[in-house]
């Protein structure tokens, strides 16, 4: 008898210990999940979504809401039920000027370095080990100010026993949350968040974050745990605006040498090719100059004026912008448009959370 009751309460102990501290994030896309983070982001994005117009979350409770910070940036903080899972929410572009400067200051700087928000403030980070690689400045600015905040309340969350981790986040939202997620990676690799945590990543109707070694890096290091929902109408997760030039290319490539090949031609073969070959090189290469100059080296210096002391970095000469992570697609079919249509000045139809529910009831 006295056997059966310790037997009971070692079975008791072990349920309590697996009912507290086991790890319930599964990996692979989840329709239910993925719709409970829509309506958890609702309320991120209260002030352009309107939450008389969009259902509440079901099984989460939020417990903290930021300041605004950066770029007008903002996030919450949630916890299920079950207090077994937290979710990032991270906030998208709002109406503000301020918080658009964040998607027009659009030139790349390497995946590895240093930012500087001021003199005394920098923010070192590796999200791809590449040297290759590239990111949107202005994302990697917003998530420079936000991680800041977010660290101490991972930190808190897994001392009171949580380990999993849901980040969520919708347009500019999904935008941050890929560098978010490749920099919270790389600080668990360096033993700065602790190995035992589980991150799962949910960037919806996100835009491009980087180059094409940036998203290799990605998606190798987040399969199965990280995916980018897009409605196949919406216009979002199309920009930034891609140009590719030469020294996009991995190094062994038949570009490299063109020039010297094209030389060993006979006359006037060898003519003609440097003249084709000049003409799909040499503007594509000025875009880049171009878009550097002016959603990079001029962007910067408005933002100077919202952030004072920040100090613009050196820019990578790439614009070589790609959809990156695991893509699952919201078909737009023909009835959707019925419900949905074009529209010229409604521009943000197809982004719309409604949208993108509507989409996912139908899958």
């Amino acid at each position: 008898m006295k056997t059966n009751k310790i037997l009971f309460l070692i079975l008791v102990f072990q349920l309590i210990t697996y009912k507290s501290f086991s790890q319930e994030l599964k990996p692979y896309f989840d329709k239910s999940e993925y719709k409970e983070l829509l309506r958890i982001s609702s309320v991120t994005n209260e002030a352009t979504v309107g939450l008389n117009k969009f259902p509440l979350p079901e099984q989460y409770t939020m417990l903290y809401q930021s300041k605004l910070m950066g770029l007008e940036n903002l996030w919450d903080l949630w916890v299920n039920e079950n207090h077994s899972i937290a979710v990032i929410s991270i906030r998208g572009t709002t109406k503000d000027a301020e918080s658009w400067l964040a998607n027009f200051y659009a030139a790349m700087v390497p995946a590895k370095g240093e930012l500087y928000i001021t003199k005394e403030d920098t923010f070192k980070y590796e999200l791809a080990p590449n040297v290759n690689a590239a990111i949107h400045v202005g994302w990697l600015l917003s998530t420079a100010y936000l991680s800041k905040d977010i660290l101490p309340k991972i930190d808190s969350m897994y001392k009171s026993g949580i380990k999993d981790f849901i980040l969520m986040g919708h347009s500019q939202g999904g935008a941050i949350n890929f560098l978010l997620t490749a920099h919270l990676y790389s600080l668990q690799k360096k033993g700065i968040i602790p190995k035992d945590i589980r991150f799962k990543t949910y960037c919806s109707a996100g835009p491009k974050p980087g180059n094409l070694y940036f998203a290799y890096y990605y998606e190798s290091l987040t399969r199965d745990w990280a995916f980018n929902v897009v409605n196949s109408a919406d216009w979002v997760p199309e920009v930034p605006i891609s140009i590719q030039t030469v020294n996009d290319f991995n190094i062994t490539n038949p570009f490299v040498n063109a020039k010297a090949m094209i030389k060993k031609q006979k006359f006037p073969k060898n003519i003609y090719l440097r003249s084709v070959y000049n003409k799909l090189n040499k503007p594509t290469k000025r875009a880049q100059r171009n878009y550097e100059k002016y959603l990079g080296e001029k962007t910067s210096k408005i933002i100077q004026k919202d952030l004072k002391g920040f100090i613009p970095p050196h820019y990578f000469k790439s614009t070589n912008y790609v959809r990156t992570g695991t893509t699952i697609v919201l078909f737009a079919d023909e009835d959707y448009y019925k419900k949905f249509p074009n529209s010229k000045e409604k521009v943000f139809t197809h982004h719309a959370l409604k949208a993108y529910l509507y989409l996912l009831n139908k899958m």
